[in-house]
């Protein structure tokens, strides 16, 4: 795993997370039990941290940063999907946040709502509980959001841990 300090900025990882070999984790990042990150994501806490909470799962390609005056916080339960960026956000619980898609400074994620897949949430953005934001830039769409979707997705990422934590190996 290419898990670094920065000066004293020293990683802390549950031990019931799951860190892909070839995920990159530099610095002031908190990772909660049964979180998952997963190939080539980069999360670097250089100038501020980034926390993520408990059972979130940060998919193959992603780019998670922070900056010196706001940090990069995700809650518990969330699916950060394929090649994401996040940056100086707030991604409450149990949210799903689409392949591609960007969350921009001071912008919030409530409980319960998606980002959809290749849209962008500009700086100081708040998208409600339940709701959806769509395309780039984003535009909200009340009341879309299922809860019981981003559950299932975010359990099968949970499920997956146990399963690479005991059968991945390299074959080269």
């Amino acid at each position: 795993m290419a898990i670094y300090a920065l000066g004293d900025l020293v990683p802390t990882i549950s031990s019931d997370a799951f860190i892909h070999p070839d995920a990159v984790i530099i610095g002031d990042v908190r990772i909660g039990p049964y979180s998952s990150v997963w190939p080539c994501a980069v999360l670097r806490g250089d100038g501020g941290h980034i926390e993520i909470g408990s059972g979130t799962s940060v998919q193959d390609t992603s780019v998670i940063h922070t900056t010196p005056y706001w940090p990069t916080v995700v809650g518990n339960d969330c699916v950060l999907g394929h090649g994401i960026h996040l940056e100086g956000c707030t991604v409450e619980n149990d949210v799903l946040i689409g392949n591609h898609a960007q969350v921009l400074h001071r912008s919030i994620i409530r409980s319960g709502s998606i980002v959809a897949a290749n849209s962008v949430v500009l700086q100081d953005v708040e998208v409600p509980s339940g709701g959806m934001a769509v395309g780039s830039p984003a535009q909200i769409k009340l009341d879309r959001a299922r809860i019981e979707d981003i559950k299932l997705a975010s359990s099968s990422y949970k499920e997956r841990i146990e399963i690479y934590k005991t059968s991945l190996r390299r074959l080269d």
